[in-house]
């Protein structure tokens, strides 16, 4: 059995469950995905996979957890043992992402594992890329104003921008892990995209709009996507997949909204500084994809 940790905001879930996933697969054996971290997990909106998509879910138990684990299935040891100093103390089956780039290593885990990390990188799950899609199709279909914007979508040279800021601002220490993209990558990303499409309108996503409408400035078509709060979110990222191109922030949820447009023709720009700190983020960035 596999076992992924599950947590974060949906585009972090996305991506620990795309490895999983593949693992499964590749092993001929079932995915379950321990959500219990959420139980006590205050950001965001909580565990949203099988809400959102139509992706198989099985529950992991706790008795599940604790026959790959055993006392180390406890939440506090989890964590301590997840430091790299204690590599030599886990159990084979715990398996620990050991840096932030591509670990080659994957493929050679024990048969019975439990996945604790974030493992954001397309060459987790780039064999396995068309089960991953179908799995990540969106359950519900637009209503509102949303059925509205994706026709007008559909109708002209989409592109996707998206501004991350909420707790990329509000909380100091996420801050210091991820910092903001600026200005200057914005204009330079819009800049570029005028330059390699033919009349683009740009459709402007954030967490906080009132922020980017006094502050990026376009002269160029373009609306701002502002009433998908709460626990509608997720149609921001449905929505910015249905877009010809994408610009993104330094932001799971934005790097999967570009993902999942399967034009191989599209036109995606990225920020070439997507932490603060000094994480290696050459996996990171699909192939293709262009970073400013």
């Amino acid at each position: 059995m596999v076992i992924s940790h599950i947590i974060g905001g949906l585009g972090n879930q996305m991506f620990q469950y795309a490895l999983g996933r593949t693992l499964s697969l590749d092993r001929n054996e079932s995915l379950h995905l321990d959500i219990s971290g959420f139980n006590r997990y205050g950001l965001h909106q909580g565990f949203e996979l099988s809400r959102v998509f139509e992706c198989p879910v099985e529950v992991a138990s706790k008795t599940e957890i604790f026959d790959i684990l055993g006392w180390q299935q406890l939440p506090l040891i989890r964590r301590i043992l997840a430091r790299s100093s204690m590599q030599v103390f886990r159990r084979d089956g715990f398996v620990v992402e050991p840096y932030f780039q591509y670990w080659p290593v994957i493929n050679q885990i024990p048969q019975d594992s439990y996945l604790f990390g974030y493992w954001q990188s397309e060459r987790y799950f780039q064999f396995h890329a068309d089960i991953i899609r179908t799995d990540f199709i969106f359950k519900s279909p637009f209503v509102g104003g949303n059925v509205k914007l994706a026709e007008q979508i559909s109708s002209t040279n989409a592109v996707s921008l998206h501004v991350r800021r909420g707790d990329y601002v509000k909380n100091s220490k996420t801050t210091l892990i991820h910092g903001l993209c600026s200005l200057d990558y914005y204009r330079a990303a819009i800049q570029l995209m005028v330059e390699r499409t033919q009349e683009p309108y740009f459709y402007i996503f954030s967490d906080d709009i009132t922020w980017v409408r006094d502050n990026l400035k376009i002269d160029l078509p373009h609306c701002y996507i502002d009433h998908n709060n709460g626990l509608d979110s997720y149609n921001d990222m449905h929505l910015m997949s249905l877009c010809q191109h994408h610009i993104i922030a330094n932001s799971s949820f934005s790097w999967w909204g570009a993902w999942l447009n399967p034009n191989s023709e599209k036109i995606v720009i990225a920020p070439r500084k997507w932490f603060a700190n000094k994480n290696n983020v050459e996996d990171l960035i699909p192939e293709g994809w262009i970073t400013l």
